[in-house]
C-alpha cells in the first residue's frame, strides 16, 4: 500500500494530520501509523474500535513509543516519550445527556493532544435546567465552549444565551423516531436565534480542531 499523509498539514492548517479509523483494514492502519510515527513522531487515529488499537501496538516496536487509548471517544495516540504539546488555552465541554458523552470524549481526548487544556461537565440538559448554572460557573475561566446534545439540541442554544464564550454546537444521533438520527438536534442548532457556530452530526473531532483554532488565533 502507497501511504500518501499529508506531512506538510501542520505547518499549513496548525494541525496534524489525524487519522479517521472507521472503515478502515487493521493492517492499513498498521502501516499507516508505523509511517506516520517514522515521519512526525506522533499518529492520532479516532474512530477505532478495541480490538484494532490492541493488534496495531503488537505490530509496532514500542520502545521510545508512548500510547493511550480513549475506549469511550475511540481514540488512539500513539507518539515520542519525548514528544511535547505546546499549552495554548482552556476549553470547556458539556454534554445535554450521558448518552453523548462518547462524542465529548472524541472531542476532549483531540483537544488535549492539541494542547488545550479541558473541563468537563457530563449530563447537564434541560430536562434540569437548574445543572447548567454551576457547570457553567466551573467553566468561568475557559475561552471556548463545545456543548454536545442529541435529542431535540437546545442546550447549545441555551448556553449560549447565558454567557458570552464562544459556543460550538455538536448534535448527536441520540433520540427517538423524529430525532431522525440527529438531524433534528442539527436543524435546532442551526436555527438557533443565539449565534452558536454548528458542526455535524457526532463530530467531536471537529468541534475540538475549531476550538484549537479559535484558541491560536488569540495568541
Amino acid at each position: 500500500m502507497i501511504i500518501k499523509h499529508d506531512k506538510e498539514r501542520e505547518k499549513r492548517c496548525g494541525i496534524p494530520e489525524i487519522v479517521f479509523g472507521s472503515g478502515k483494514s487493521t493492517q492499513d492502519l498498521i502501516e499507516i501509523s508505523k509511517k506516520i510515527i517514522s515521519d512526525s513522531r506522533r499518529v492520532i487515529i479516532t474512530r477505532i474500535e478495541k480490538e484494532k488499537v490492541e493488534r496495531i501496538l503488537n505490530s509496532i516496536n514500542k520502545e521510545n513509543l508512548i500510547s493511550k487509548y480513549n475506549e469511550r471517544g475511540k481514540v488512539l495516540i500513539i507518539k515520542d516519550k519525548n514528544f511535547n504539546v505546546e499549552k495554548i488555552g482552556k476549553i470547556g465541554i458539556l454534554t445535554a445527556g450521558t448518552s453523548d458523552i462518547p462524542v465529548a470524549e472524541e472531542a476532549r481526548e483531540i483537544a488535549r493532544e492539541l494542547g488545550c487544556e479541558t473541563i468537563t461537565e457530563y449530563d447537564v440538559g434541560i430536562a434540569g435546567l437548574h445543572r447548567i448554572f454551576p457547570a457553567l460557573e466551573k467553566m468561568k475561566d475557559c475561552s471556548v465552549l463545545i456543548v454536545i446534545a442529541g435529542m431535540e439540541g437546545a442546550l447549545p442554544s441555551v448556553i449560549a444565551g447565558l454567557t458570552n464564550i464562544p459556543v460550538i454546537g455538536v448534535p448527536t444521533s441520540i433520540g427517538y423516531g423524529t430525532a431522525q438520527q440527529g438531524r433534528t438536534a442539527l436543524f435546532t442548532m442551526l436555527n438557533s436565534c443565539t449565534p452558536v457556530a454548528v458542526m455535524n452530526i457526532d463530530n467531536g473531532y471537529g468541534a475540538a480542531v475549531f476550538a484549537y483554532k479559535i484558541l491560536r488565533s488569540r495568541k
